[in-house]
């Protein structure tokens, strides 16, 4: 495939969607005709990247090796994954309960304690997203969404946690998490093995 043009309106609405994943709704004018250069696929209702809008995204975003911005950034992403796995594990104890059931969100009591974990987590990545949007722009918009989520999961709406039918906490935390990766190159299964690595103490 040779080098694509993009207009910015393209550029953005590929880009969102490959962090995204997928998307769902009538497509854009933008997205059709990313669709016809066959960087997305539309169907139904339903948008995707196609591998080659994947690849393209991933040239698009990821800081050279060289970048004199890449070491501060690493520095702070390796900061950001243990919470992340916080986060993560915050996620498994709002679904399921440590003997095994399905929280049903009947005690109060238990709710309570996970929603305080999510603010000591939600306290812990503010000042990381400040450091990455120092380089990464873009980054900045994540705080007013995860702020948002919140806001939204205190009116008394538990799907705000983490339900991926919307911008949950947990669908924002994983659409930041991916733009990072694309930004710096690395694959889920390194990320995931680099992780457990600063969770065990063990360092890169």
């Amino acid at each position: 495939m040779g080098e694509v043009a993009l207009t910015d309106e393209q550029q953005a609405a590929l880009v969102s969607l490959v962090v995204r994943g997928m998307a769902r709704g009538q497509a854009t004018q933008a997205q059709q005709e990313l669709a016809d250069a066959g960087l997305i696929l539309v169907k139904g209702p339903v948008l995707m990247p196609t591998p080659a809008g994947t690849e393209l995204v991933g040239s698009l975003l990821r800081l050279p090796d060289d970048a004199p911005e890449r070491e501060r950034i690493m520095a702070t992403f390796h900061r950001f994954l243990p919470v992340n796995r916080q986060l993560r594990d915050l996620c498994t104890a709002w679904q399921v309960r440590p003997d095994g059931s399905a929280n049903d969100h009947s005690d109060e009591n238990y709710d309570a304690d996970i929603r305080d974990r999510l603010d000591d987590i939600d306290d812990a990545v503010g000042p990381l997203l400040k450091r990455f949007a120092e380089d990464i722009p873009s980054m900045g918009a994540y705080r007013p969404r995860l702020t948002e989520a919140l806001a939204n999961l205190d009116e008394g709406d538990d799907a705000w946690l983490a339900s991926p039918l919307i911008d949950s906490y947990h669908t924002v935390w994983m659409h930041l998490h991916q733009e990072l990766l694309l930004t710096i190159g690395m694959s889920r299964k390194e990320d995931e093995e680099l992780e457990e690595r600063l969770v065990a103490g063990g360092g890169a």
